[in-house]
């Protein structure tokens, strides 16, 4: 059974970085999509970045150019390199393993909360 594990959340100051990491265990098909989504709230979940297998990065127009992210893949982990945190960048962040043929995976969710 595939398990996503999170980390490297917290409190930051407006302008500042964070870095989340999610690594997943078990049997993992070789194509597959790893990604964050996030939930602020009283909204909908949405995409922030995702990454393909073979390579291909796709980001929420929000975030483009302040996020990103990047794989492991021997390690079969994802990080999301987050700069210049706005206070609206808040949100829990969710990790997400999309294999090729199977329903997704998702991780607990790690706060990012972005002070003004």
């Amino acid at each position: 059974q595939v398990q996503l594990v999170e980390s490297g959340g917290g409190l930051v100051q407006a302008g500042g970085s964070l870095r989340l990491s999610c690594a997943a265990s078990g049997s993992i098909f070789i194509i597959n999509t790893m990604g964050w989504y996030r939930q602020a709230p009283g909204k909908q979940r949405e995409l922030v970045a995702a990454m393909t297998s073979d390579g291909n990065r796709s980001y929420a127009d929000s975030v483009k150019g302040r996020f990103t992210i990047f794989r492991d893949g021997a390690a079969n982990t994802v990080y999301l390199q987050m700069d210049s945190l706005k206070p609206e960048d808040t949100a829990v962040y969710y990790c997400n393993l999309k294999p090729a043929y199977s329903s997704a995976i998702w991780g607990q969710g790690t706060q990012v909360t972005v002070s003004s």
